[in-house]
């Protein structure tokens, strides 16, 4: 919970992706999130009673089914959004920056921060979240937590590591995660060796081909099972990815834990989940 007093003190803030300044309190006491891996990061720092608002995918990360729901990604509910009078309103760059310069140009106190493409892109938000909310102390342990596990993950990975491949929106506009994305370091922590690892790229089109060429020994798919289910293995078939190779296909969904291409602090769950899987399906030895 907050431990600081109220302050008064009044902040001008320049945020960059949106061109444009913000009047933000010393520590925002109404904050509208509408990016669930900040939802999360800020109810993991003790600080879930400044959450105003949220959007409509948050509460599969963080216990925030009282919060108003005041949008999703990329739509909100003007009414709702005045109604809760955020004095704080967290958005992401990507597609979501448009929707942002839209508030901001409405007089709304948007504050955008990058995608991260890493790990440490991650940790790198969560210690502007801190600075944002008035609340480093919170952001510095959460932070130092995340990167302790990481650190733990990373030096109990087995000797031997399979080659995996993962892909994104499996079966709906696929992409195929690259070096420069954290779903990168998601592969890695959890022991395996992501194949297109060497791609200076986070999110790329669909090339069937090399993955084959690759004979990848895990194929990892992220698919959002609740509106678009797909049946993986009539698409595998349909690609000829049947055979010899993949020896595994391991899926991976929106639930907590289990989610790819979530960026709050549970990827860490993620990845633990991900080894479990390797392990268990046997193309990875127990560390």
């Amino acid at each position: 919970m907050n431990s600081s007093p109220a302050s008064n003190v009044v902040r001008r803030i320049k945020c960059d992706p949106i061109a444009a300044f913000i009047q933000l309190p010393e520590r925002p006491l109404r904050v509208v999130s509408l990016v669930s891996g900040f939802t999360e990061a800020i109810h993991a720092m003790g600080l879930g009673d400044r959450l105003a608002g949220v959007s409509q995918y948050c509460a599969r990360y963080a216990p925030v089914a009282s919060i108003p729901v005041v949008g999703d990604y990329l739509r909100i509910d003007a009414d709702k959004l005045r109604e809760v009078r955020p004095d704080l309103v967290l958005m992401t760059s990507g597609v979501q920056l448009g929707l942002a310069r839209k508030l901001a140009q409405a007089g709304v106190p948007v504050y955008v921060l990058h995608l991260p493409d890493s790990f440490g892109g991650i940790v790198e938000n969560i210690r502007k979240l801190g600075a944002l909310l008035g609340e480093m102390d919170a952001a510095l342990e959460l932070a130092e937590r995340m990167s302790n596990e990481a650190a733990a993950l990373r030096l109990s990975r087995p000797a031997v590591r399979p080659r995996v491949y993962a892909e994104l929106w499996f079966g709906r506009h696929p992409r195929m995660a690259g070096g420069l994305s954290f779903v990168q370091d998601i592969l890695e922590l959890a022991g395996g060796v992501n194949i297109l690892r060497g791609s200076a790229a986070g999110y790329m089109a669909l090339n069937l081909p090399a993955v084959a060429a690759a004979k990848p020994e895990a194929v990892i798919v992220f698919s959002e099972e609740d509106d678009h289910p797909v049946d993986g293995a009539a698409l595998l078939a349909e690609r000829g990815w049947t055979g010899a190779w993949p020896h595994v296909r391991i899926e991976s969904g929106i639930a907590r834990g289990t989610n790819l291409i979530h960026d709050g602090p549970s990827m860490l769950e993620t990845a633990r989940w991900l080894r479990g899987e390797l392990v268990a399906k046997g193309v990875m030895a127990a560390a």
